[in-house]
Parts: structure tokens; C-alpha cells; sequence
């Protein structure tokens, strides 16, 4: 299977469209039958990459998650390399200056049967998303409503995967712009901070950088939280999984939420609370090399 392009490729930062063993499709073209399961049910999975100069950044890593998805979503994919193929056929001629949010779809397909749905999809990162790299965001803290490791105690419910079924996501989302803030951070049940609706949450306690743990509370791995928690000896810091509840986060030096497409964000406000801002962020963001306009 080689995806072949349809039409001619342009150097213009548009949406654009692939699809597995169909090739970019104008933007306009149906993609999904009206009985998708991932349309129905959510019932599929995605990955979103940061494009940077043209190449999708830790490709390989969220390939993997992806993969790990699958199994416990029992969703049978294509071979990676007709993954990576069709990635390259969305990427094609994307202008090298130009920051892109590359979005891979796989959906368990009809639901009369047949093979899983997967296609890409190539946008410019909002500017909103850019913004917020150099003002910070302000977070307000929303309940989830269960223990911190009551998910991964569930051997049914497939705990820290990035599926389509966002509807959650979009509630949390929905409420933070009513109370009138930018983000909002799910705290446990019983008292824990956790993760965003789309983003990981990092904090700075003197010279180590945390992160909560995903193997015990079933969160989302963060593929951009990893990673930098893996360079961050660069910066003569040390790194550490561990929970943390919203008051100690909040006397903490510095505190961010990461996500593959904003990157890194400082929480310059958590439940009205003004922070100062950390003197370490301009590092993080070398770090992880994401441009801060």
C-alpha cells in the first residue's frame, strides 16, 4: 500500500486530508461513512503531533502510545509503516515555517463491519495555542469524581488512552470558558491533582521538575511531558513522578501544563490565585524547543 496524492500539492498552511490507501482528498471530500463507530460510539483512537520544520516531533513516540491504545481498545491497526506513509502523504510540501497540529485518526470503522477507519489531518497551530506559550494560562481546578487509582483497579476500562470518545474533555472544556478561565486541572476524588482535559500538568519543587504518575492513577502518558522530563538533567534539574494535591501544587515554584501542540504553558493563575511567574520557563521552553512568539 503507497498513498498517492490527489491533486496537485501546494505550499499554502490549509487543512488538508489524507486518507489510508486513498492519499490526500480535498478538505471538502467525505471521509467517514454515517455509521463510523468512531461518529456513533467514540469509539476509536487519535494522536496529535507538533510539526515542526516539516516533521512531525516524536513521531515514534506516539506511534507507540497509539499502539498500546489499540491493544487495550482491542482495535486492530494498520502496520506502522503504512502509518508513517500515510503521515508523510498529509506532510508533503507543508512550508518548513510554518508550526503545524498533525492529527492521526483510527476509528473501528462501519458498524456493519469492514476494516478500521484511519486518515490524518494537517492544520496550522492556532494562534491562540502560540499566545499561550508566552502569557501563561489561568486554571481552575474541577472534580472528577473518583479515587486517583480507582481507574487502573478496573481491568474493563482501558485507563490512559487517547480516544475519540472526547465528550468529557469537552464538558471540561465548556466549563472552563463559562467560569471564565483558560484551562481547568481534574482533581480525584480524593484529593489529588491529576491532568487536563488535554494536557499533563508539571511542577517545579526546588531543583527537581514532577509530574503525576500515569502507571497508578490511569491518566493520559504525555508524550511531551516524558520527553522533557527526560532532558531536563540539561538543565541541572532532576525528575520524579509523584501526586500532589492542588494546595501543595500551588505553593510549588513553578507549575505547567504540556500538550503536544501548545507545548509548554505556565499556570500563572490556579483557582483565582495569581503565581508569579517562574524564572525557569524560558529554559523549558529551549528545552523542548517549541517557538514562544
Amino acid at each position: 500500500m503507497a498513498p498517492s496524492s490527489v491533486g496537485k500539492v501546494t505550499a499554502d498552511p490549509t487543512t488538508r486530508i489524507a486518507v489510508l490507501e486513498r492519499g490526500r482528498v480535498p478538505a471538502g471530500e467525505p471521509v467517514l461513512r454515517g455509521d463510523d463507530l468512531g461518529v456513533l460510539q467514540g469509539d476509536g483512537l487519535f494522536e496529535t503531533m507538533h510539526l515542526r520544520q516539516g516533521q512531525p516531533w516524536l513521531r515514534d513516540e506516539h506511534l507507540a502510545r497509539l499502539a498500546a491504545s489499540a491493544v487495550a481498545l482491542e482495535l486492530t491497526l494498520p502496520p506502522a509503516a503504512d502509518l508513517v506513509e500515510l503521515l508523510d502523504a498529509v506532510c508533503a510540501g507543508w512550508p518548513t515555517q510554518v508550526e503545524g497540529a498533525l492529527r492521526l485518526v483510527c476509528t473501528r470503522g462501519p458498524a456493519v463491519g469492514g476494516p478500521p477507519t484511519v486518515y490524518a489531518t494537517l492544520t496550522e497551530v492556532p494562534a491562540s495555542a502560540r499566545a499561550a506559550r508566552r502569557a501563561g494560562i489561568s486554571v481552575a481546578t474541577l472534580p472528577l469524581g473518583v479515587p486517583a487509582e480507582a481507574r487502573t483497579g478496573l481491568d474493563w476500562l482501558p485507563a490512559g488512552v487517547k480516544s475519540t470518545s472526547y465528550a468529557v474533555n469537552s464538558a471540561a472544556r465548556r466549563w472552563a470558558r463559562r467560569a471564565g478561565v483558560d484551562d481547568v486541572l481534574w482533581v480525584s476524588s480524593d484529593g489529588y491533582a491529576l491532568e487536563g482535559p488535554t494536557a499533563n500538568v508539571v511542577w517545579l519543587t526546588g531543583d527537581t521538575l514532577c509530574t503525576v504518575p500515569a502507571a497508578s492513577t490511569g491518566i493520559l502518558p504525555g508524550t511531551t511531558a516524558a520527553w522533557l522530563l527526560g532532558h531536563v538533567g540539561e538543565l541541572g534539574l532532576t525528575a520524579a513522578e509523584r501526586m500532589i494535591t492542588p494546595a501543595e501544587l500551588s505553593a510549588a515554584d513553578g507549575v505547567w501544563f504540556t500538550s503536544s501542540v501548545r507545548g509548554l504553558t505556565e499556570v500563572h493563575s490556579l483557582d483565582g490565585v495569581r503565581r508569579d511567574r517562574c524564572p525557569r520557563t524560558p529554559a523549558l521552553h529551549a528545552v523542548l524547543g517549541f517557538p514562544v512568539p
